[in-house]
């Protein structure tokens, strides 16, 4: 009887290059540093991918698009959309043979066609793992990094809010800011970008956003977890810094926690 193969799937979100050390090692542990790569124009810099795992590693090198979806999570994509920076993109060496414990260096490099759109174009290079035979199963792992290459011309920085709701889980309740990215750079939002102040009455509560990053041309869901004692009707007034010398993004809703 065929068994299934199983897919470990690490995509985006990467452990840091430190993580992993300690008596035991994993069967499969695979790290690249940075996980996230930002190169200006034709652009060259080179990442550290490490074997942390117990076993020899072939790991095959590749590109791709990728997605996000309202809240953020990640997909992975043939192409990618209309500011996908996938054929702009040269990695070398196409694979490697990694020890366990072993660090080998890629190279990733961009060159921009002839017409660009200014601003930001992303692309993954993923890391995938030839298949291990363990307990019968083919594992494997996948690890995307992130490329961003950003196109000489004038930036545009423009964000909007359109909505506020509230969504309740096993008891716990998280606000989410529906924000719309207008302009033509990867806007990272969090804690020191973004805030949620709640009244009600005379009692306030001031709520720090969790962070993400917001593609351009794109919609999100910034995300507030909620564990105050405010119950019922709240006024909440949505601030997002903008860049130095323009006035934040300000608005209102009435929201029922």
């Amino acid at each position: 009887m065929r068994r299934t193969a199983r897919l470990a799937l690490a995509t985006l979100v990467l452990v840091p290059a430190s993580a992993g050390a300690g008596t035991t090692r994993p069967p499969i542990g695979l790290t690249a540093s940075p996980a996230h790569v930002s190169l200006v124009g034709a652009g060259r810099t080179s990442v550290a991918v490490t074997n942390r795992g117990s076993s020899a590693l072939v790991v095959d090198v590749g590109r791709a698009g990728f997605s996000l979806d309202l809240r953020g999570q990640p997909r992975i994509v043939s192409r990618g959309g209309a500011r996908a920076a996938t054929s702009w993109l040269t990695v070398r060496p196409a694979r490697l043979a990694l020890p366990p414990g072993a660090t080998r260096s890629l190279t990733v490099s961009s060159r921009l066609p002839a017409r660009v759109e200014p601003g930001d174009h992303d692309a993954l290079v993923v890391l995938t793992t030839r298949p291990r035979r363990s307990a019968g199963v083919a594992v494997r792992m996948r690890v995307g990094i992130v490329v961003v290459v950003r196109a000489p011309g004038r930036i545009v920085r423009r964000l909007d809010v359109r909505r506020l709701a509230v969504r309740r889980m096993r008891g716990a309740r998280t606000l989410e800011l529906y924000v719309v990215n207008r302009g033509n750079i990867t806007e990272r939002l969090g804690p020191g970008r973004v805030r949620v102040a709640l009244r009600r009455g005379r009692a306030s509560e001031v709520l720090r956003a969790e962070p993400r990053e917001l593609r351009p041309r794109s919609s999100g869901v910034v995300q507030f977890v909620y564990h105050g004692r405010l119950e019922g009707w709240v006024s909440a007034t949505a601030t997002i810094t903008a860049s130095p010398g323009e006035p934040p993004v300000r608005r209102v809703f009435r929201a029922k926690l």
